[in-house]
């Protein structure tokens, strides 16, 4: 598949099935994320896997209520970060920006492998980091859902039926990418 048809079926679907998530899937996942760059490479993400038993069904507990239909996953990534194991000064810190492409890094392998992923922001922080028994000092900054993309939408909610079946309106390039200074609101 080539590099624009990967970008172009990226979307973050919710309508998903039950799928096995192999050794080897995840280290596909975990090697594409660390070709990222990063500042010093330092590479100051950590991505935790999590696809098997009551580790996962735990995890899952930790989602919100709009969450629902993530409760078919496969498997959750955890994202984290940690500011000290990345460039610092005072114009500020690069740990979120270097992590943030190597999730990038890491949805795009996914779809490239032809699985769903859905990273989200709804889920009980503390719970999950007690899950993942992630230490003080770490960001857990999103989840990642995983699974394979289904074409059921009957367990979704009218909202989230309507959101699978048409692509979300993305902005005008005018608004996003200037030339030479920055034009925007």
């Amino acid at each position: 598949m080539e590099l624009d048809e990967v970008m172009e079926q990226r979307r973050s679907f919710r309508a998903l099935d039950g799928m096995e998530m192999t050794d080897d899937m995840v280290t596909d996942l975990a090697e594409a994320a660390s070709l990222s760059p990063s500042c010093a490479n330092n590479q100051p993400w950590r991505f935790v896997f999590v696809r098997k038993g009551p580790q996962l069904d735990l995890l899952l507990g930790t989602l919100s209520g709009g969450n629902y239909w993530a409760r078919k996953a496969s498997m959750v990534a955890a994202v984290i970060t940690k500011p000290e194991l990345d460039c610092r000064n005072e114009e500020g810190d690069y740990h979120w920006f270097d992590t943030g492409m190597a999730t990038g890094l890491l949805l795009l392998k996914a779809t490239e492998m032809g699985l769903l992923t859905h990273p989200i922001a709804g889920f009980d922080q503390k719970a999950a980091r007690k899950v993942l028994e992630v230490p003080e000092g770490y960001e857990l900054l999103t989840l990642i859902i995983f699974g394979k993309r289904s074409m059921d939408l009957s367990g979704l909610s009218e909202k989230h039926q309507k959101q699978e079946t048409t692509r979300p309106e993305r902005l005008p390039l005018e608004k996003i990418a200037f030339m030479e200074r920055f034009q925007g609101e």
